[in-house]
This record gives structure tokens, C-alpha cells and sequence, in this order.
């Protein structure tokens, strides 16, 4: 690829300049064609990928992770335990660290989400069930001390982002007086609740978007499905991932469909001999509660992606967020006021009623 080429877009020549010096320089070695470059994908975070031709056909990932706003260690060290896990993830072929830039194995252009058909459940049924064999395999590979524990001062950080975007910074709202303590008190109920969960490999994003459909040659239906989007990974709650997968940040099930995953995953856990509860009832209000503390935290996130980084269509699936956390609130009496102070900045209306799992 040219410098001028329209196709990629740099708002910073050096960087461009770097950038260019780098792939030309491992394009020979690599079997590249710098001029097929072109814009593959890009996250909420400062990363984004680029997609590159081989020479013998196929194609090659690229990360641009600018290394004064990125940290790429993290993402090198998980793939390494991935890959020790059995899960296909993408392999590292080269990598210059000071710099930030990475060239990864491709492992294709369609997630699952994009083969979800949302209007028919049952259909997305086998690609659910490869999703659990995915976060199994990853779960039973957990190890204590290898990855940064998802602990108390972790959960409540990832807690204060609610009041500090999604409040102060997008609703304008800043919670004073009781209601400032109806916020603290559920706070700390979900850290309670969640730090009482035994801890695995947490993928921590683990959802459709961020599973891949391979596409080698040969690759069937019933093949492994690709990781990516996998550096933030910690030492964490097991219901972390089930409640990620189930209650997505872009996709809503109605609850006899993530009651059904959710069971299928519990009872193959339990024969794996993972930690879960002994009781489904037990281990699935479990995985509400730790549901909870993410869609605060995404609520959270989309705001400050939004109002910060200038990436507006996160906010826009805000509105899935509050649903979740007002239908977990609304089933447990220790929630009701989290749900009434909800309510309240949200000008919508009360929800009652006594759901499955209210205690």
C-alpha cells in the first residue's frame, strides 16, 4: 500500500509513515501485498484492524494499537493461554512492540452475530452450544495467579462508571443525599453477591460479535468457533461469561431462550467439574446478579465512548442496558429501591410483579 492510498485513513503521518516502513519491511518474509490494505474492523477501544492479501491467497489481520494508548502484552499473553486451552484464536505471526503494530492469522469475515437470525431461536441453537464448548474448554484451563484477579476494587471500578458517564456525564443527573445511598447500598450488594461466585478464566466480553465463523477450507458447521477480542481477560466469577453470552450488549433472548443455553452450560459444567452451584435456581440467580454488575458497567462505558472518544452508536444500545438492569432489579426485594431510583431517572414506570427468581 501507498502512503496516499484513500483506503486506510491516518490522522497522524508519523504514525502512518511507521507504519508503511513496518509492513513493507515484513511483506517479502510474510507473503503480503501492502497494496490490497484495507480498513477489516475496529473496536471501542483505540485499536483497530486492517486486513492485508497473501501472495498464495487468503488474507492477514493487522492490529494498530498506538502503544502510548494500548497495551499489546496483555493480548499476547492471553492468546498463549487460549491456545494452550485448545481454542482457535488468532495465531501472532509478527509483531513489533514498540511501535504497536501486530500481524495476526485472519480467521475470517463473519462473526456469529452476523449469522444470528434473532427472529427464530431455535436456529441459533448449535451455534449457542458451540459457544459453551468454547467457554468450557477456556473455564477448564483456569489456573489462580496467571491472569489479574477480577476482585473487589476491580468490580467496584467497573461499578462507578454508571454514576460517573452514564448519570453525571449523559443524564446530567449527579445522585445526592438517599439517593446516593440507595446507589451505594446495591453496589455493594452486587460485589457481595459476585465475589461470592468461584473464579475461572474470565473472557469478559464473551459474546457473539467477538466469536468468528471459520471459513478454511473444509470447515463444516460443527468446527470450532474463533476468539477474539480477548486482552481484558481475568481471574474472575464463573458466571462472568454465561451472563455475557446470554445478555448481550447487542442482542436481547427472551428467557426461555437464555434459561435453555444457561442450563445446557450449567449441567455441562457440572459433568466437567467446574464449580458451578449445585442448584440451577441457585447458580442462575448467580448469574443475574453478576449480569447486573455488567450492564451498570456497560451502561458505563457506551456513555464515556460516546461522550469521550466521539463513537455515538454505543449509546445508541443504552436503552438494552437499562431494560436488563430494571428486569433484575424488579425481581429482588433487596433491588427495589435500585429499581425505583432507576425509574426515577429514567421517567419510566415502575415495574412490579413477582418474577422467577425474587427472593
Amino acid at each position: 500500500m501507498t502512503p496516499s492510498s484513500p483506503a486506510v485513513a491516518w490522522t497522524d503521518p508519523q504514525r502512518e509513515a511507521a507504519f508503511n516502513a513496518w509492513l513493507g519491511g515484513i511483506a517479502s518474509a510474510q507473503g503480503l501485498m501492502p497494496a490490497s490494505l484495507r480498513p477489516a474492523s475496529a473496536d471501542a477501544s483505540f485499536r483497530r484492524y486492517l486486513r492485508v492479501d497473501a501472495v498464495g491467497g487468503g488474507s492477514r489481520i493487522v492490529m494498530d494499537a498506538p502503544p502510548d494508548k494500548e497495551n499489546c502484552q496483555p493480548f499476547v499473553h492471553v492468546a498463549g493461554l487460549m491456545q494452550d486451552a485448545g481454542l482457535l484464536v488468532p495465531q501472532i505471526l509478527a509483531w513489533d512492540e514498540p511501535q504497536g503494530f501486530m500481524l495476526l492469522q485472519d480467521l475470517g469475515t463473519q462473526t456469529m452475530m452476523e449469522q444470528i437470525q434473532p427472529e427464530s431461536p431455535a436456529a441459533n441453537h448449535a451455534r449457542y452450544l458451540q459457544a459453551l464448548d468454547t467457554l468450557l474448554a477456556w473455564q477448564l484451563a483456569s489456573r489462580p495467579g496467571v491472569l489479574p484477579a477480577y476482585d473487589e476494587p476491580l468490580l467496584r471500578r467497573e461499578l462507578q462508571l454508571f454514576p460517573d458517564w452514564y448519570l453525571v456525564q449523559h443524564r446530567q443527573t449527579a445522585l445526592q443525599g438517599k439517593d446516593a445511598e440507595t446507589l451505594s447500598r446495591a453496589f455493594n450488594s452486587i460485589v457481595k453477591r459476585t465475589l461470592a461466585a468461584p473464579s475461572v478464566y474470565v473472557h469478559r466480553d464473551f459474546m457473539p460479535r467477538n466469536l468468528m465463523i471459520p471459513t478454511q477450507p473444509g470447515s463444516s458447521p460443527a468446527q470450532q468457533l474463533g476468539v477474539l477480542d480477548f486482552q481484558d481477560a481475568v481471574y474472575g466469577p464463573i458466571t462472568y461469561d454465561i451472563a455475557s453470552l446470554m445478555r448481550d450488549a447487542f442482542l436481547s433472548w427472551e428467557e426461555d431462550f437464555v434459561l435453555d443455553i444457561t442450563v445446557r452450560y450449567w449441567q455441562a459444567a457440572r459433568k466437567a467439574g467446574l464449580p458451578v452451584h449445585e442448584d440451577f435456581g441457585d447458580f442462575y440467580r448467580a448469574v443475574e446478579w453478576m449480569g447486573l454488575q455488567r450492564h451498570l458497567k456497560v451502561a458505563g462505558i457506551f456513555a464515556r465512548i460516546t461522550l469521550r472518544d466521539g463513537k455515538p452508536k454505543y449509546l445508541a444500545d443504552t436503552p438494552r442496558f437499562i431494560h436488563y438492569i430494571r428486569t433484575t432489579a424488579s425481581r429482588y426485594r433487596e433491588l427495589t429501591p435500585l429499581l425505583r431510583l432507576v425509574d426515577q431517572i429514567e421517567g419510566t414506570t415502575p415495574q412490579v410483579g413477582f418474577a422467577y427468581g425474587r427472593v
